[in-house]
């Protein structure tokens, strides 16, 4: 019996409609995470992280306040049931392992209602840091994007995106926006290096643009997403809810490079792209999510991070690796380190962001300190449906969220 059905099975029946608060029910699964368990039959393998692929783009700020490695090896270290001294006014904080962290929050995954609709409907803003061509600042693009994606076969799917407009990162970015006249229209240089043409750059403005509307047929009819290979909506949603069966369904379209490139990736590194794509973008089902959680939480390679904030200003933990990176045509820029995240609620389980931060400038992150969020892709909304907006409304009817100063 793992240790959900042994806090299961041991709790009150009278208290099954009760609501649990969120910290009780972390100290609940600390103490039932203390318990030894038997090590694992399966062999884990621990390699360099090479070449995983990104997803979103990049905001401007993070907070990290209490880093904690989650131990995945035989022996699972024991969390600390240690409570930080507070006001007598304040509620008690208990400090969990990385691998508590997850368990908690692949509970509250799978205790979320499991309801279908006609459209999986997902509302995200993507972030992207480049460098003024013309000046010594940063500046961040944004990008709203919306999707409904059909549940029947055959269907279209439809996309609503819209250019929220370019901005300094900072302060001091502004600062030195403003020296150069506040330009509306700034020039900055391609992360593309090399001697291509899109090598010398483009131009980011500072207005909200208009909305572009488009649909397409599903591929093949029914292929609605990519999951190490195009799946259907029925795969998705039968998909295995063991942490284990799930790990090798999706190791089966493993081989051996990136989910974006040919360059060499380690499995770990390519499973937890993978993964973090399950739970932020896909209609799987509570109990499939929270089995990815609990898949995450064996992967030694792992760290958990708890109370980041998010470009959107939300704090919640997150699940992180690295990987290494180096751009093929500039040799000059070295090989650099990129730390990528899954930030997510403990509580319920629900993806907030993904995002990668420098840890080592290199590559095309060759010009951005140690620390920056490099891309952010922040959640808004994510869940069945059965309106779609986008095909009954004009374009450029959106909301615009206010810009972050």
């Amino acid at each position: 019996m793992n240790p959900i059905d042994q806090l299961r099975a041991a709790r009150p029946a009278h208290l099954d409609d009760t609501p649990v608060d969120p910290r009780t029910r972390a100290a609940e699964l600390s103490r039932a995470m203390a318990r030894p368990r038997p090590a694992p039959a399966r062999r884990r393998i621990v390699r360099p992280v090479w070449g995983l692929g990104l997803a979103g783009a990049a905001a401007a700020v993070t907070a990290v306040a209490v880093t904690i490695s989650a131990t995945g090896g035989t022996a699972p270290r024991a969390p600390s049931a240690q409570v930080i001294s507070s006001p007598a006014t304040a509620t008690p904080r208990i400090e969990l392992s990385g691998r508590s962290i997850l368990l908690a929050a692949a509970h509250g995954a799978a205790r979320q209602p499991d309801v279908t609709g006609a459209y999986w409907h997902t509302v995200s803003v993507s972030r992207n840091l480049f460098e003024a061509a013309d000046g010594d600042y940063t500046v961040v693009d944004r990008q709203r994007n919306e999707v409904w994606t059909p549940s029947a076969t055959g269907g279209e799917q439809w996309s609503r995106t819209r250019s929220l407009g370019a901005e300094p990162a900072g302060p001091d970015d502004r600062a030195a926006w403003e020296r150069a006249g506040s330009p509306s229209e700034i020039q900055v240089r391609s992360p593309k290096r090399g001697n291509s043409p899109k090598s010398a750059g483009f131009t980011l403005s500072t207005e909200p643009g208009a909305a572009q509307d488009g649909h397409a047929p599903l591929v093949d009819g029914d292929k609605v997403f990519w999951l190490g290979r195009n799946v259907t909506m029925k795969d998705l949603r039968g998909l295995p809810k063991d942490p284990d069966r799930l790990k090798a369904w999706l190791l089966r379209s493993y081989e051996g490079h990136g989910t974006e490139s040919d360059a060499p990736m380690a499995s770990d590194a390519w499973l937890f792209a993978v993964t973090v794509g399950l739970i932020t973008d896909m209609p799987v089902t509570p109990q499939v999510r929270g089995a990815a959680f609990r898949m995450l939480a064996d992967l030694e390679t792992i760290e958990v991070v708890r109370d980041v904030v998010d470009a959107e200003g939300r704090t919640g933990s997150a699940v992180a690796i690295e990987e290494r990176v180096r751009a093929k045509a500039d040799a000059k820029a070295g090989e650099g380190i990129l730390r990528t995240r899954l930030i997510f609620d403990e509580a319920t389980g629900r993806a907030l962001a993904r995002d990668s931060v420098v840890v080592r400038p290199g590559g095309l992150q060759a010009g951005f300190a140690p620390g920056t969020v490099w891309n952010s892709e922040t959640v808004l909304e994510a869940g069945w449906t059965d309106e779609n907006r986008v095909a009954r409304s004009p374009p450029g009817t959106i909301e615009v969220p206010p810009r972050r100063r």
